[in-house]
């Protein structure tokens, strides 16, 4: 991917995962979503991973994901496995900060979804599970949709709390037109504006 234009910046602190685990924590009680502890870990993990210099998979959506996937299943062993998660993983990632730059491509996020899914659940066949049920990627494959909702929060969170600026507070209020998200909207009243749905105006 060439550019990631309204990407949130992320403060990286001495303990980048705990930070990520709590914000995926604190989304998931705020939203209201069904997740299992354990996948609740995986993702704020799988976010702490992207957060590091370099980490972002630029393979991801930098080639048709149905080639990815194709080359995935086609492949065995251990490779297998890490072809199908880490093309998840992205997915998972890239279609929940970055949504606009894939439509702005004409992706049809939908279907990436599709994608997403189907290499956890693929992931997930591959794998035996105690009797515990235990089973993070099938619920990431179940789940896609929800996830990506979960981790979009995530990342309207971290945008929210970059406003530090007039003119950080004119982009944060040019975002909310365009999402209608309840996060900035509050961030928003709290920088002492109301936006007000449907005429796209502030007080």
């Amino acid at each position: 991917m060439a550019e990631h234009t309204c990407s949130p910046a992320i403060e990286l602190g001495t303990d980048v995962g705990g930070f990520f685990r709590e914000a995926v924590d604190e989304t998931v009680e705020r939203g209201g979503y069904e997740a299992s502890e354990a996948t609740v870990t995986y993702v704020g993990a799988l976010l702490a991973d992207y957060a590091k210099p370099g980490q972002l998979n630029q393979e991801t959506l930098a080639r048709p994901v149905t080639f990815l996937l194709s080359e995935a299943r086609q492949a065995t062993g251990l490779e297998r496995f890490e072809r199908l998660r880490t093309l998840g993983d992205g997915v998972l990632y890239i279609s929940s900060f970055f949504r606009e730059h894939l439509e702005r491509r004409g992706v049809e996020v939908h279907y990436i979804y599709q994608v997403g899914a189907s290499a956890y659940e693929s992931a997930s066949a591959m794998m035996g599970h105690d009797q515990s049920g235990l089973d993070v990627f099938g619920e990431l494959s179940h789940k896609f949709e929800m996830f990506t909702a979960l981790l979009s929060d995530v990342a309207e969170k971290m945008r929210a709390r970059q406003v530090a600026t007039p003119s950080d507070v004119l982009k944060l209020y040019e975002r909310w037109t365009k999402t209608g998200s309840a996060r900035l909207a509050e961030e928003l009243a709290r920088q002492g504006l109301t936006p007000v749905v449907g005429n796209g105006t502030i007080h």
